[in-house]
């Protein structure tokens, strides 16, 4: 069996008297995609440079590929690990062209020939090869991270970091460049650590996502998982539309409870039963029904419409295929088929 990719033992990072990761514990295997997620300075970026070996560790330890390489002790430096780093930024050399950007990371015992074949091969992959010889001025952002995503390819690392590789782009480039790094991360059967605050790609690209909140981990599971069976109101909010109603469910059976709202009741599947209120995805409701409502808020997606319905236990949202049918201040039914018991915070 071989070594993991990663471990990250009780990690603390700190600056000053500001604690940036508190006891965190980060797993990952040969070949997977473990994703960081987290709202703006939750500690995804300070993960990722304490993983790289740009900060120090203030407690805890980090094993790559089987070999420490941080603890409060002592340090490997970055060019040491076997890591290939791809930034927010870019992080391009001003003053290197495309191609000798992706070949300063190549060894150099290497012949010319080779390093010219590797970088060509590396720009071909993905689709910049006509490039080459272009400045980072006169590269789009797209372009540019393509480049860097090739840089960190020429190292062949065992583990990939990516520090929001996509922040910065539109969304058809986001969408070219997330199936890019995925497909290319694949064909080296390397880790990859993917920090971002878009749970829409999270939940996409990886198999595992690390859930952070303030510099500590709240849930680590797959993107099923997290989304369906959310530790608390804040984790599922993270992940997309999540709706709170202040009622109490009844068990009925394994995995089932009865919703009763006024003189309506329905049995229905029902998860996580440490939890104290009861929570409604989109997808888990449906207009129609025993339950009555009036519309709030009607919000037009283009293949989907969301209904935000006021209850008498508090706003849920409801979608459902196609444009709206409803507008604010209308009467309807609704009903449920499922929810999952969490904890407000």
């Amino acid at each position: 069996m071989s070594d993991p990719a990663l471990v990250c033992s009780s990690v603390g990072v700190r600056y000053g008297s500001v604690d940036a990761l508190v006891s965190v514990d980060l797993e990952a295997a040969p070949g997977e995609l473990v994703a960081v997620l987290g709202p703006s300075g939750s500690g995804k970026t300070s993960l990722l440079h304490a993983i790289a070996g740009f900060v120090p560790l203030s407690s805890g330890s980090i094993e790559i590929g089987g070999h420490r390489v941080a603890d409060p002790t002592g340090s490997t430096a970055p060019e040491h690990r076997d890591v290939g780093v791809v930034f927010q930024h870019h992080a391009l050399w001003p003053h290197l062209t495309a191609a000798e950007t992706v070949a300063f990371p190549l060894h150099r015992s290497a012949t010319a020939a080779d390093i010219e074949a590797e970088v060509s091969e590396l720009l071909g992959r993905l689709g910049v090869e006509h490039l080459a010889d272009r400045l980072p001025v006169e590269l789009s952002g797209g372009e540019q991270q393509r480049v860097s995503l090739a840089r960190a390819l020429a190292r062949h690392p065992g583990l990939f970091l990516f520090d929001e590789p996509t922040a910065h782009l539109d969304a058809p480039l986001r969408t070219g460049l997330l199936e890019e790094i995925d497909r290319q991360r694949g064909r080296e059967q390397a880790a990859g650590i993917y920090a971002t605050h878009d749970a829409g790609e999270a939940l996409a690209l990886a198999d595992r996502v690390l859930v952070l909140r303030a510099g500590r981990a709240v849930q680590v599971g797959p993107p099923i998982e997290i989304y369906e069976q959310p530790v608390d109101v804040w984790a599922a909010e993270l992940t997309g539309p999540a709706s709170v109603l202040d009622v109490e469910l009844t068990p009925t059976a394994p995995g089932r409870a009865r919703l009763a709202l006024g003189p309506a009741e329905r049995d229905i599947e029902c998860t996580g039963g440490a939890g104290s209120v009861p929570l409604i995805r989109p997808e888990w409701a449906s207009l129609g029904g025993p339950f009555s409502a009036t519309v709030e808020y009607v919000s037009y997606r283009g293949a989907r419409t969301e209904y935000r319905l006021m209850t008498g236990a508090g706003t849920v949202v409801v979608g459902e295929d196609g444009p709206p049918r409803l507008a604010p201040g209308d009467d309807t039914g609704w009903d449920v088929h499922r929810a999952h018991r969490v904890n407000r915070r």
